[in-house]
């Protein structure tokens, strides 16, 4: 009889299964890689457990974007928390490689945990751990075996991964990369060598075919090399693995040359390679070989910056806050005008450039006093156009030196919209796009798009689908925010114009965007779920549309930064990184 991995012999759940596979109550079946062991929404009718192969949890939001939850090994179940409760499954469970399967119908199960108390112990055992490793965010059933493979014109990456599995090491793993000299080993090597270390990661250069495929079977997670000074091939690039590839679970990496000039021609390789994320490479850069050391750990760095309108600002100082402290960030995301400053944070503006620019896009002029006859908005939306046009030029989303998204919200669907690839300044315009102040944004296909805010004005649980590190966020929309006063009518319209006050806009404006960024409580709900470190900067006395109040802004984003990670009794890197083999088994 069959033993089970990772499970000493003489548990509950060992006895079970092999106690009720020999009575012929628990099934025995194989399960290809990329096929579906259950839906989010069936019911539990069996509790699972995985004698080989991997399984992967992954989860669906409202904006049809996926989230993959974490890997399910061997010796593990899978189901057991909606068996117990009653519930239908809440994620989709499938195999990220050929797997092998026991399952215990639902009646035969409580039957044996009436005989056996122990069975029902120890599985709540293990759903309080899984539970207790939520609550604290600490990665949970993180991939651990990774793949590296050449995509396009031959380049040599053993070198490379070489490099990224050092810094792996310096991270406090154990670590070994392994490359065709195990192409014939037997199935049972690989298995006590992903056992033996806490990362594995296998390499196969471009010469390396056969090699190739059996690392695209061997993995949780693939990543694809090419060189970025190159075109994808005309044919389209051969998938590794399918079931990968399906899943999302395929990433690029493309190496760059000059590290001082912005990648070009990103956007071919995201069409010919579909990754799920891209990273940029620049050659004989370290920092960059510790990114991607980061990322396989658990410990990149995410970014989610909220609109705000003026108050905006606040994500300067929270930028150089990160920076003082040597926060990494790995990834930038944001909604509305956080999205347009996360945005310089991909594109590599440091601090000094940073300010430079922002102030002259909008402190310096108001970008929202080319008024209009209101028929769609109350401006043309033509100085904030020319101004995207001038601080973001032609850029491709693809071909900034971090993975960036942003949203809009799309009122024809009714969802939020999001903005991976494309040219960087639509969809900037886009996510800047208050309904009433500025005309929307229109897509090929005649979608209408508004501001971010409308929709997810904290996008923190959309950074949650990219990446399994921590985030920073960064909400300028809590707290006391306009008042009466506000939004009183002028007591004299010709004064008010002589003043200069009709710059900002009317008092209607500030009423327009604060309503646009007033987060539900189930979305502030999901976005403190999936936020590690919350900073919400004190800006009541920043009026939510008044351009010139720059300083005091960037001033209270600064402090609160500083406040924030005060608190924090480790580095925020540290905060989920994946435990090593050794604390697992204690």
């Amino acid at each position: 009889m069959a033993s089970l991995p990772d499970i000493p012999s003489d548990s509950a759940l060992a006895r079970l299964f092999n106690e009720e596979r020999a009575q012929g109550d628990a099934t025995w079946f194989s399960l290809p890689g990329g096929a579906t062991l259950f839906k989010a929404g069936e019911p539990a009718d069996h509790l699972y457990l995985v004698r080989a192969g991997r399984l992967g949890a992954f989860r669906r939001d409202e904006g049809g974007e996926t989230q993959f939850l974490g890997v399910i090994r061997p010796g593990e179940p899978a189901g057991e928390m909606s068996l117990i409760s009653g519930a239908p499954h809440s994620a989709q469970v499938m195999a990220l490689r050929d797997s092998e399967i026991f399952a215990l119908p639902r009646e035969i199960f409580f039957e044996a945990c009436e005989a056996d108390g122990a069975v029902m112990i120890e599985l709540a055992k293990l759903m309080i751990l899984r539970s207790r490793q939520a609550a604290t965010k600490a990665s949970v059933g993180v991939p651990s075996v990774f793949g590296f493979v050449c995509a396009g014109e031959p380049v040599p990456i053993r070198a490379l991964v070489d490099k990224i599995g050092r810094e792996v090491g310096r991270l406090g793993y154990t670590v070994t990369v392994v490359g065709a000299e195990a192409q014939h080993a037997p199935t049972e090597w690989f298995s006590e060598v992903e056992l033996d270390y806490d990362v594995v990661l296998y390499v196969a250069e471009a010469d390396d075919q056969g090699w190739r495929q059996v690392v695209g079977r061997q993995v949780d997670r693939l990543f694809r090399i090419a060189r970025g000074d190159t075109a994808p091939p005309r044919d389209g690039i051969a998938h590794a693995s399918e079931p990968l590839q399906a899943q999302k679970l395929v990433d690029l990496i493309l190496i760059q040359k000059k590290a001082t000039v912005t990648p070009r021609g990103s956007e071919a390789w995201i069409a010919a390679a579909q990754p799920a994320r891209l990273f940029h490479l620049r050659r004989d850069n370290t920092d960059d070989v510790k990114r991607i050391a980061r990322v396989l750990t658990g410990q990149s760095v995410g970014l989610v910056l909220s609109g705000g309108g003026a108050r905006a600002y606040a994500h300067v100082g929270a930028i150089r806050a990160l920076r003082e402290r040597g926060v990494p960030i790995d990834f930038v995301g944001g909604s509305s005008m956080g999205a347009i400053i996360g945005a310089g944070l991909a594109l590599g503006w440091d601090s000094d450039e940073m300010d430079v620019r922002i102030r002259d896009a909008f402190v310096n002029t108001s970008p929202l006093d080319d008024i209009a006859l209101p028929l769609l908005a109350m401006t043309h939306g033509g100085k904030v156009r020319e101004r995207l046009a001038q601080h973001f030029g032609d850029t491709q989303i693809a071909d900034l030196w971090l993975p960036f998204f942003c949203v809009s919200s799309d009122l024809t669907t009714g969802t939020y919209h999001l903005h991976k690839s494309g040219l960087l300044r639509d969809a900037l315009r886009a996510s800047i796009a208050l309904p009433g102040v500025m005309p929307p944004a229109t897509t090929e296909d005649d979608h209408v798009l508004v501001d971010g805010a409308v929709m997810k004005n904290f996008p923190a649980d959309v950074m949650r689908m990219s990446q399994l590190g921590p985030i920073v966020g960064v909400d300028v929309s809590r707290g006391r925010s306009i008042m009466a006063d506000d939004v009183a009518r002028p007591a004299s319209v010709w004064r008010w114009i002589w003043s200069g006050e009709w710059r900002k806009g009317p008092p209607i404006v500030s009423l327009l965007m604060r309503a646009a960024t007033v987060s539900t409580g189930r979305d502030l709900a999901a976005a403190r779920e999936a936020t590690d470190v919350l900073v919400t900067p004190d800006v009541t006395g920043v009026e939510i549309r008044d351009w010139s109040a720059y300083e005091p802004a960037v001033a209270a984003g600064y402090k609160a930064t500083l406040d924030a990670l005060d608190k924090l009794t480790m580095p925020v890197t540290e905060l989920r990184q994946r435990a090593t083999d050794a604390s697992d088994r204690k």
